[in-house]
């Protein structure tokens, strides 16, 4: 994958961060099974399900050097037998015989077999350490339509090396039920949070959420809003009063919120399907000419070499969008919404995990929503404040609005960075900034105070390095660094990513890695997801997270494209959305628990790979 992301925005929070400087200045001269999209008027009235720990019930008792499972499952549930896995720590044990289960059609997994009312097996151990334990793993499903997140629970093993006090210590743990044991690390936070959902629907539970859209909207996704919303304001002009800014920004803000509330409850019925056709280079292009046609407005040339008939329509509709109506700024917050669409996080991961598991739509929405409205919160702040920092009205308003006609330029260039060529987008960025530091060089000279000339010319000059350096970096260094480069080549085979495309590349990798003992980490990437391409140029590129990741088989799947064999492998291990790595441990099954959906920093991930493999 080629490195777009990283200059368009840092060119972006650059341009951004010209604004209040210059205002400040003196003034101018997604169970595992998907929600079906068309049940999702029947899911409003779906049944009460029990529990997990209700529904299937476990216990345990230990007699030696063995210890008896059983899961009472309740009338109307079923676990499968395929799921059902079984891990040590500090003890060595050999694989039980499982009885025979029912057979069972299911729709993701095929012909498969299934326990119901009762499951009672035996589990030989050997060399019962001091905190040895069992780790089980099991899923079930409810035939109403519920099928429960894999569940990973803990059994506690009395040690062999104390056999004066194991009579008392196996009483005491053939006593213990299901409630007393504990989940297993590492979870994954959207399994977490989804589970959070399921649990508890306290006003806790959402105010966690409206923080969690607080924190993204600080994050690269939601960067493209702020110029969008500033435009908006700046378009009232003299017209502008504190109250107006607040109804317009609220307006704003609900657009985006019920819009990406909207998509929410789409991709948890469609998952990726429904991002890469939003990805599609016609809408992308699309919203591109938008974005292009306001900047347009804002320098005021909207009608050049436009037929007349044309200019009239487009111009009455940018001025609408511009911020001349509540009505205007509210579609204008439902595009912000669909901009956002495409970027996948934990918390809405978590979130769209719940509704596809549950089919509850009424509170995944307003769960959503309450994410959404965090995510507009500074946008509210800022928007609303345009009163007090903006200048008296006066001759600069041409220069603020011409200050974000060049923001609103920068939203066409990160949209396009999902298609198009960095090269191309280098040359369209560069050109964008250097006029930007021109333009600002023409303000310097018309600006009374020194500082305020100063504060231009820094800026400008800030801009006209920022080109050459990524020039740089993009024709130059690559040139220079090409012996280095083929030195360490070898060092770095072991970090590399097995590119597959199939689920039958994904089951030859995994035999492989299972004749090696080797954990498998599945990268799900495409070409329009932005943290996936920040995953590779700031985790993955982190030297802690390399000598982590050679210890294990790295594979990638481009599902770009999103084909029929792409969607076989999103819709087997039932994928919501982008970046989402997969982790497997050696004897190939999925550890569910670890799925890593939307962008994790180095650090974090370093410490997931070490816990992984503990």
């Amino acid at each position: 994958m080629n490195n777009r992301p990283s200059f368009f925005t840092a060119l972006y929070a650059l341009l951004l961060s010209v604004c209040l400087p210059l205002q400040a200045a003196e003034p101018v001269a997604a169970s595992q099974n998907p929600l079906p999209a068309q049940n999702i008027l029947a899911a409003l009235q779906k049944p009460q399900f029990l529990p997990v720990d209700q529904a299937f019930a476990l216990d345990f008792a230990q007699s030696g050097e063995s210890v008896r499972i059983s899961f009472q499952i309740a009338d109307g549930y079923y676990l499968y037998k395929h799921k059902l896995k079984i891990a040590g720590v500090a003890v060595n044990f050999s694989n039980p015989t499982l009885p025979a289960g029912l057979p069972h059609e299911d729709e993701y997994f095929g012909k498969t077999e299934i326990y119901r009312h009762q499951l009672v097996f035996d589990v030989k151990l050997a060399n019962i350490d001091a905190d040895a334990k069992l780790k089980v793993r099991y899923q079930g499903c409810a035939d109403a339509g519920l099928c429960y997140p894999v569940e990973t629970r803990e059994i506690p093993l009395i040690s062999t090396a104390k056999p004066d006090s194991s009579a008392a210590a196996s009483a005491e743990t053939t006593a213990k039920s299901a409630a007393s044991v504990t989940t297993a690390a590492p979870v994954s936070s959207q399994i977490g949070l989804a589970e959070r959902l399921s649990s508890d629907k306290s006003l806790l539970t959402l105010g966690l959420f409206f923080l969690l859209g607080l924190g993204l909207a600080f994050t690269p996704c939601v960067f493209p809003m702020y110029p969008i919303l500033t435009s908006i304001i700046v378009g009232q002009g003299q017209q502008l009063s504190n109250g107006r800014a607040f109804r317009l920004s609220f307006a704003y803000v609900q657009g985006m919120a019920l819009t990406y509330s909207a998509l929410g409850l789409v991709v948890a019925s469609a998952g990726v399907k429904f991002q890469a056709a939003f990805q599609h280079p016609a809408v992308l292009i699309g919203m591109s000419l938008l974005f292009v046609l306001l900047a347009g407005a804002m320098f005021g040339w909207i009608n050049l070499q436009l037929p007349s008939r044309w200019t009239e329509k487009l111009t009455a509709t940018s001025n609408r969008q511009q911020g001349g109506s509540v009505k205007g700024a509210l579609v204008m917050g439902a595009l912000s919404g669909l901009v956002a669409s495409p970027c996948t996080t934990a918390p809405l991961t978590g979130v769209l995990l719940y509704i596809a598991q549950s089919g509850d739509l009424a509170y995944g929405a307003l769960v959503l929503y309450i994410l959404s409205l965090g995510m507009g919160l500074p946008l509210l702040i800022l928007g609303s404040s345009g009163g007090k920092w903006l200048p008296k009205p006066g001759a600069w308003m041409d220069v603020i609005k011409a200050i974000f006609g060049f923001l609103l330029l920068s939203v066409p260039l990160m949209l396009l960075s999902r298609i198009v060529a960095a090269e191309v987008l280098l040359v369209l960025g560069s050109l964008l900034a250097l006029g930007f530091a021109l333009y600002l060089q023409q303000v310097q000279q018309l600006l009374k105070t020194a500082m305020a000339k100063s504060l231009c010319w820094l800026i400008a000059t800030m801009l006209v390095c920022a080109v050459m350096l990524a020039n740089y970096q993009q024709w130059l260094a690559p040139a220079v660094q090409t012996q280095s480069a083929a030195i360490s080549t070898a060092e770095s085979q072991a970090g590399q990513f097995i590119d597959i495309k199939t689920l039958a590349d994904l089951n030859a990798q995994l035999a492989e890695a299972k004749a090696q003992n080797q954990y498998v980490m599945l990268d799900l990437f495409a070409e329009w997801c932005v943290a996936c391409k920040e995953f590779e140029h700031i985790t993955f590129a982190d030297a802690g997270v390399k000598t982590e990741m050679a210890k294990i088989r790295l594979l990638r799947i481009d599902v770009t494209k999103a084909t029929e064999q792409d969607q076989q492998v999103l819709d087997k291990f039932q994928v919501l959305g982008l970046p989402t790595l997969l982790f497997f441990a050696p004897n190939g099954s999925e550890l569910t628990t670890s799925r890593i959906t939307g962008f994790m920093g180095p650090a974090e991930f370093k410490a997931h790979l070490i816990q992984l493999q503990q």
